[in-house]
């Protein structure tokens, strides 16, 4: 049980559900207006399977990460971070397949689950549409790094991490509430997904050498470790200023010092920005991908309280 933790990535878990917390908040703080009656939008059985789904798809790809680079050896003695599953022999390349089957169906079976609560009966339409893009989702976290054609070799990681536990986290669960697609909430859900880009940046950083060994071609591999910087601050400081946008949009009335209790959380960007740009070994950026995930996870949990207070 503890070789399956550990591959399990239980530091990973935070970020992964950020974008569920401020979608889901924000649908709490925002009910819909059925001409004069405010109408809660906000379920807590939706807000479980939510969880539970984008919790499972975070496990599902640690899984698959560790299977893919594992079978693939690009997980060996080269590189810097700590040694997977796969990698060190305490879990067999079998065994994680088969548990690659049983997350991806336990998965779905809680993506089913959550697009029955949200729709019930009605709205065929979008069940399918949701529908297909869990399956979706669980196909691109699997081939990320499994297969001869997976997409983590060939630096389209990120715009998975993006795509899925940014805009979609956090704009499908507010739709899953509301039934409507909000555009006032893509500021944070963009900015949510550079932020988990962030993190995925920060890691090929420090693998930029053994990747390159092993033919993982990450954006990082393929403009180079300086211009990598380059892009890792364009991610975070972009997130900072969207958010900020979102603050001030959402306030309206004006400046109210309550609306922006967020910036807390900036300090631990800003310093993680300086230790970034001041690094020159790859093996101390380690230690920053989990500050990375706690700062956003941290603006996350700030953010929506600002959203229902």
């Amino acid at each position: 049980m503890k070789h399956w933790i550990e591959a399990a990535r239980l530091r990973t878990l935070p970020l992964s559900v950020s974008g569920i917390l401020v979608g889901s908040l924000y649908a709490l703080a925002n009910p819909t207006r059925e001409v004069l009656t405010p109408t809660q939008v906000f379920n807590w059985k939706i807000f479980g399977f939510a969880m539970l789904t984008t919790l499972g798809l975070q496990i599902l790809s640690n899984f698959a990460n560790d299977y893919g680079d594992g079978i693939k050896g690009t997980d060996n003695e080269d590189r810097i971070g700590p040694k997977r599953a796969i990698q060190s022999g305490v879990i067999t390349p079998e065994a994680m397949k088969r548990a690659l089957i049983i997350t991806s169906a336990l998965t779905l079976l809680s993506a089913i689950l959550l697009i029955y609560v949200s729709f019930k009966d009605t709205n065929i339409g979008y069940s399918i549409f949701f529908l297909v893009l869990g399956i979706l989702a669980i196909i691109s976290a699997i081939r990320y790094t499994v297969g001869n054609t997976a997409y983590g070799y060939r630096g389209f990681g990120d715009i998975f991490v993006f795509v899925f536990f940014g805009l979609v986290s956090t704009l499908g669960v507010n739709f899953l509430y509301s039934k409507q697609l909000d555009l006032q909430l893509v500021l944070p859900a963009a900015a949510i997904g550079l932020l988990s880009v962030g993190v995925l940046n920060l890691n090929n950083m420090r693998d930029e050498a053994s990747d390159r060994k092993s033919n993982k071609n990450t954006i990082v591999v393929k403009i180079g470790g300086a211009k990598a910087k380059i892009y890792h601050y364009f991610l975070i400081i972009t997130a900072m200023i969207m958010v900020l946008v979102f603050s001030f949009i959402y306030d309206g009335v004006g400046f109210r010092i309550d609306q922006y209790v967020f910036l807390a959380a900036y300090f631990p960007l800003i310093s993680h920005l300086v230790t970034v740009a001041k690094n020159k070994e790859p093996r101390a950026l380690d230690p920053q991908l989990k500050k990375l995930a706690i700062s956003t996870f941290l603006l996350s949990i700030l953010l929506s309280m600002v959203l229902i207070f």
